[in-house]
C-alpha cells in the first residue's frame, strides 16, 4: 500500500518571499505596514501570502525581537462612544506600526487599573495605554511597574510617566464663557464629584468654576455614578423634583447630555430657549439630537496616535524625558445653546 503522505509543513516567510519574486525582508516590512514598498510589490506579496495561507509565527517574532508587539489599551468601558472611537483609532496606529492592540475595560474599578499598570502581570503587552478613573496621581506613580506606560487625560506632576492630554480646565472654561455670554444667570455643572478631586471629571469642573468667578460653588457641581444617558436624563429628572433652578447645564460628556437632553424634552423644557446645554467629546450622535448638541469637540485620532507612537517609543529604548502631548481641542457650536 502506498504510504500516507505525512503532515505538510506550513508555509514561511521565505516560502512566500520565493512566490512574490521579493526578499523575506520585503515580505516583513509589507507584514509590519511598513511605507517604504512600492504598491505593485506590496500587492504581489499580498497575493503570496493569500495563497500559501501564510501565517506569522508570534513566538518565533518575539524570540527574535525580545518582544511581543502587543499594546494594551485600557479604558473605563467601550460602551461609551468616546472610548470606542478611541479603541478604533489605538488599533489602527498600532497596525500601521507592526503592532497589535489588545483593549480591556477597567470598569473604573480600582483593582483593575492597578494590574493595568502592572502590565497585568503577565508578559503579553510590551507597553500599555491608561486611562485612569478610580486613581490619582500618587496612586498611579506608586502601582506603576517596570511595563512602558502612557496616561490618557490624567495630568501627574512630577513623574517619570507620559502623558496625552487635553486642556480640560481651559476648555471648560471656554464652554463656560459660552454659556454665560448667551445669557445664562445659574448654570450647573453635571457630571463631577467634589469627593473625587481627581481625573478629568474633576479638571473640567475646575474650569467650570472658574468661569464664574466669584459666583463659583461646588453646590453648582451635580455628581453622577456614571456617564451614561441613563444617568444624565436621571439628573435632570432630580433637578427638576427638587424644584431648582438653571438655565444652563455644562456636561462632561456628550453622553451625559444627550441623556438631560431627552429629560429636558419630556419635561417640556424649551432648549435652548429656557435651558442651554453643551457636551463634551465630539460624538457623532451629538449632531442628530434634536436640538444637535453644542460640543467640546476632542481630536480622537490624534490622541491614539500620539499616545501609541509615545509607548512604542518606549517598548524600543528611548531614553528622552517624560513627555506631556496636548492635543488642541475646539468649541463646535450647535443648536443646543444661543
Amino acid at each position: 500500500m502506498p504510504e500516507e503522505p505525512g503532515p505538510q509543513r506550513p508555509p514561511s516567510i521565505k516560502d512566500v518571499a520565493a512566490r512574490a519574486g521579493v526578499s523575506w525582508k520585503t515580505v516583513s516590512n509589507v507584514m509590519n505596514g511598513q511605507i517604504n514598498v512600492r504598491p505593485a510589490t506590496r500587492e504581489r506579496v499580498e497575493q503570496a501570502i493569500a495563497d500559501l495561507g501564510y501565517r506569522r509565527s508570534a513566538a518565533g517574532r518575539q524570540l527574535r525581537y525580545g518582544r511581543s508587539f502587543i499594546i494594551a489599551l485600557a479604558v473605563s468601558e467601550l460602551t461609551t462612544p468616546y472610548f470606542a472611537d478611541l479603541a478604533h483609532e489605538v488599533l489602527a496606529a498600532a497596525a500601521e506600526r507592526g503592532y497589535t492592540a489588545l483593549i480591556t475595560e477597567t470598569r473604573g474599578d480600582e483593582a483593575r487599573e492597578r494590574a493595568a499598570l502592572r502590565g497585568f502581570d503577565t508578559q503579553v503587552a510590551d507597553g500599555v495605554i491608561l486611562s485612569p478613573v478610580a486613581l490619582d496621581g500618587a496612586s498611579i506613580v506608586t502601582a506603576q511597574s517596570h511595563v512602558p506606560l502612557v496616561l490618557l487625560g490624567e495630568r501627574v506632576a512630577d513623574s517619570p510617566l507620559d502623558h496625552v492630554i487635553y486642556d480640560n480646565h481651559r476648555a471648560a472654561r471656554e464652554a463656560t464663557e459660552h454659556v454665560l455670554a448667551g445669557g445664562s444667570t445659574s448654570p450647573l455643572f453635571l457630571g463631577a464629584d467634589p469627593g473625587h478631586r481627581y481625573g478629568t471629571g474633576w479638571l473640567r469642573a475646575e474650569g467650570f468654576m472658574d468661569a464664574l468667578g466669584s459666583r463659583a460653588s461646588e453646590d453648582l457641581i451635580v455628581r453622577t455614578p456614571h456617564y451614561t444617558r441613563a444617568a444624565g436624563a436621571r439628573a435632570v429628572t432630580d433637578l427638576h423634583r427638587a424644584d431648582r433652578p438653571f438655565d444652563a447645564l455644562v456636561c462632561a460628556s456628550d453622553i451625559l447630555a444627550v441623556g438631560a437632553l431627552h429629560a429636558l424634552r419630556e419635561l417640556g423644557s424649551d432648549v435652548p430657549g429656557e435651558v442651554q446645554v453643551i457636551g463634551w467629546d465630539g460624538i457623532d450622535e451629538g449632531a442628530y439630537t434634536s436640538p444637535p448638541l453644542t460640543t467640546v469637540d476632542l481630536d480622537v485620532r490624534t490622541v491614539a496616535r500620539a499616545a501609541v507612537d509615545l509607548v512604542i517609543a518606549r517598548i524600543e529604548g528611548a531614553g528622552t524625558p517624560p513627555a506631556e502631548v496636548v492635543v488642541p481641542h475646539r468649541l463646535l457650536t450647535r443648536g443646543s445653546t444661543r
